[in-house]
């Protein structure tokens, strides 16, 4: 990181109300013993990203919300959402909407792609803000240590839907319902409506994707995201571990079936937002 947490922690005293650095005083964090965590989060920069996203979610997105009560407040869970918009800031507007409505407040530790990590300087602020690679390794401590997972089950092909399929889900990957199951983890659905239309896309070029070491890179219609309204609903608990014991989480059928519930249930959730929304902007 190009600057230590001393000016991480300045900039967000400068800039952030008491009220705001004092919530995120009682921030839920496992400290190795040096200020980081084992991944390399810190809560200098956890405020940092505060101080950044904030007037994203409160002025451009006007982040609407609702069904916190549906997030766990202490031990290990998986919120699995729908993923869109050409770049990641949905994840982002879900990291500040946890950020912000839970008590204590609580880090949502998003599962970045492989690639994510490596990008220089980037990659290592969202990790000192609480991002990790989903390696099987990581995401197996994190839930060990009761920390709360964001996944993206569409992965990539999430964000890069034509327009004319937006909110059509991506047939979800099956990683988040394992994990789930083998560390009895319940999995809250989320939705996110708004997303889609931040960038209209274009189209994709999986050359230049090559080049820059990502699977493929969108194309969007316009320059920078539209200032449409985020609608994020968090869905009842699937409760995995009062259904399945670990042991389930080794097959198949019953892995592939906790992914199309939750698919279902992401599905729903999007369905209710768009039905609800005046419009994009509104």
């Amino acid at each position: 990181m190009p600057f230590p947490p001393s000016i991480a922690r300045s900039l967000a005293s400068l800039y952030l109300s008491d009220e705001a650095l004092e919530r995120l005083s009682d921030l839920h964090y496992q400290d190795a013993g040096h200020g980081y965590d084992p991944f390399g989060l810190h809560p200098d920069f956890v405020a940092l990203g505060h101080l950044i996203a904030g007037p994203l979610y409160d002025k451009w997105f006007r982040v609407i919300s609702r069904g916190h009560e549906n997030i766990p407040e202490t031990g290990p869970a998986v919120l699995a959402s729908n993923h869109s918009g050409s770049i990641p800031l949905d994840g982002a507007m879900i990291w500040m909407d946890v950020l912000r409505k839970t008590e204590p407040p609580r880090v949502p530790r998003a599962i970045a792609d492989h690639f994510v990590p490596s990008l220089p300087w980037v990659g290592t602020l969202f990790a000192r803000s609480g991002m990790i690679g989903g390696s099987r390794g990581n995401t197996r401590v994190l839930l060990e240590n009761g920390e709360l997972l964001l996944i993206f089950p569409e992965g990539t092909p999430g964000i890069v839907k034509p327009w004319k399929e937006r909110y059509q889900l991506r047939k979800f990957r099956v990683g988040h319902a394992e994990l789930a199951i083998r560390h009895g983890a319940p999995i809250v659905p989320v939705g996110v409506v708004g997303a889609e239309e931040q960038l209209p896309l274009l189209h994709t070029s999986k050359r230049l994707g090559k080049l820059l070491g990502v699977p493929e890179v969108p194309i969007p219609a316009v320059p920078f995201p539209l200032p449409v309204r985020y609608r994020i609903f968090y869905g009842e608990p699937i409760p995995i571990q009062e259904r399945y014991s670990p042991d389930d989480a080794d097959d198949p059928e019953v892995v592939r079936a906790v992914a199309a519930q939750v698919q279902s249930a992401v599905d729903t959730l999007l369905k209710q937002g768009l039905k609800e929304r005046n419009g994009v902007f509104t």
